[in-house]
C-alpha cells in the first residue's frame, strides 16, 4: 500500500483516521519545531501544531493530489496558523515571549552552548515574521529554497533576497545582544 504523504492525505479525505494519524506521527515533530521557532515558545507551538493537524483532518477531503506537495501545503498551513497567532497576540497587547532558560548549573561547554542558543533564539525572534519564517524553513526545517518560496508564496529570487536581509539582520542582532560571546569563538 502506498504510504506517501499524498496517498495518506487522500485516504484521510475518505475518512481513514489511521492515515491521518500516520501523517501526524510523521510530521508532528517538524511542525512543532517550526512553530516553536516562529512563535517563540513550546506551549504556543504545541497548540499551533494541534490546530495544524485539525486543519489537515478537516481539509483532507478537499485536498487534491498534484496541486502542491503535501509538505509544502502543510508548512503553508502551519505558517498561516502561526502568523494568525502572532497577530492575535499583537492585537491583545501581549508580548511574544521566549522560553525561560534552565538555571541549573552545568559544565562550561554546556553553559556556553545554552547561552548561544538563547542568544540566537532571541535574535531570531526579533526578526520580522517573514524573515524569521524564511530562516526557519530553510535552515531549521531543511527545506530547499524552491519549497520555502512555495510555502511563502514568492519567487525563489525574492526568497533569496529575504534570506540575505534576514542573515544580515541576525548578524547585527547577535553582535548587539552578545558582542563578547562571539569574541571568544
Amino acid at each position: 500500500m502506498d504510504d506517501s504523504d499524498e496517498a495518506l492525505m487522500l485516504r484521510a479525505g475518505r475518512g481513514d483516521r489511521a492515515a491521518c494519524e500516520h501523517l501526524v506521527e510523521r510530521h508532528l515533530g517538524r511542525v512543532v519545531g517550526f512553530a516553536r521557532r516562529t512563535l517563540g515558545n513550546r506551549a504556543d507551538a504545541e497548540d499551533a501544531a494541534q490546530d495544524v493537524f485539525l486543519r489537515v483532518w478537516s481539509s483532507a477531503r478537499h485536498w487534491k493530489r498534484g496541486e502542491a506537495r503535501f509538505s509544502t501545503w502543510l508548512y503553508r498551513v502551519a505558517m498561516n496558523i502561526c502568523l494568525d497567532r502572532i497577530a492575535k497576540k499583537h492585537e491583545s497587547g501581549s508580548r511574544n515571549g521566549t522560553e525561560l532558560a534552565d538555571e541549573r548549573p552545568g559544565p562550561a561547554a554546556a553553559a556556553d552552548a545554552k547561552q548561544l542558543a538563547e542568544v540566537v533564539a532571541s535574535s531570531l525572534s526579533a526578526l520580522p515574521d517573514t524573515q524569521r519564517i524564511a530562516i526557519t524553513l530553510c535552515y531549521y526545517q531543511g527545506m530547499s529554497n524552491r519549497d520555502a518560496a512555495d510555502v511563502l508564496g514568492m519567487s525563489v529570487d525574492a526568497l533569496e533576497s529575504l534570506l540575505a536581509r534576514a542573515r544580515k539582520a541576525l548578524r547585527a542582532n547577535l553582535h548587539m545582544i552578545a558582542p563578547t560571546l562571539f569574541d571568544k569563538r
